[in-house]
């Protein structure tokens, strides 16, 4: 068991606190008071907002010094092309001491669907009340007891893309969907929106002009350009005011689209 009163506090900082805006770039600090787990996704899903080392190391030193665990969200990390930007907790200096990182094939390599990832359990990670490697051994022991692992047919997809070929392919995957996020984000900044991401993650985040709200925005884009995007209060209350569309989908296809918004959406 872990120590009584663990989960009594979790700060999730995917999207829904007061320090995600604009701002700062839509990455947010790490919180004032005191808790016990921090969650990050970065790049970041809907904002397309990717961390800089030194905005992780603000993280990895806050929960090193509060005994935090850090639960880091890096299914999107190969769509990172600044080579300054980490693609790793891992990147950042004691963070093996800290942090547990998450990751999946499903947005690298198209494995939605097929569900397979991975989780990496540091043996330097402690927490309260407990020793070196013995948060790794509870999780080795949970899953043993609780799953009985992925699918053989999954297992040798994810080996196939592993392989040299299959990270070419990947990489092609990757850059395709990466220049339907440049096609959009061009687009939307013709018409003088005010738009963010889009350049190291596969989402585009929209403000919405004017006063609209993020529903409102979202039927006038439906009513008048026939495209679907979604509101971003549906990611919390600090989504209120944006609206995030995917770079996931046909080239053909999201032509079709920004072309629409081009010619129907009106200011």
């Amino acid at each position: 068991m872990l120590p009584e009163g663990f989960y009594n506090h979790i700060h999730q900082h995917q999207f829904s606190t007061s320090s995600h805006s604009k701002k700062n770039g839509f990455v947010p600090a790490p919180p004032k008071q005191k808790v016990d787990i921090i969650y990050l996704c970065n790049p970041n899903n809907p904002t397309g907002s990717a961390a800089t080392k030194k905005q992780l190391k603000a993280f990895v030193d806050y929960a090193i010094k509060n005994k935090a665990v850090i639960i880091y969200d890096a299914a999107y990390a190969e769509y990172i092309s600044d080579k300054s930007l980490p693609k790793s907790i891992y990147e950042i200096k004691e963070a093996k001491k800290c942090a547990i990182e998450i990751n999946s094939f499903s947005k690298w390599s198209g494995f939605t669907g097929v569900r397979l990832g991975w989780t990496v359990v540091p043996m330097d990670l402690i927490i309260e009340n407990t020793k070196k490697g013995e948060v790794n051994n509870l999780w080795s022991r949970r899953q043993g007891t609780m799953f009985n692992g992925a699918s053989n047919i999954a297992q040798e997809g994810g080996l196939a893309a592993l392989s040299n070929t299959g990270q070419k392919e990947n990489k092609k995957m990757i850059a395709y969907y990466m220049n339907n996020a440049a096609i959009i984000k061009k687009n939307l900044l013709t018409l003088g929106l005010k738009v963010f991401g889009g350049e190291n993650a596969p989402y585009i985040w929209v403000k919405n002009p004017g006063n609209l709200s993020s529903w409102e925005f979202f039927d006038r884009l439906l009513n008048e350009a026939r495209v679907v995007g979604t509101p971003g209060s549906g990611f919390g209350a600090e989504g209120e005011g944006y609206l995030r569309l995917t770079a996931y989908g046909h080239r053909k296809d999201i032509e079709k689209a920004v072309k629409s918004i081009r010619e129907n959406f009106k200011l």
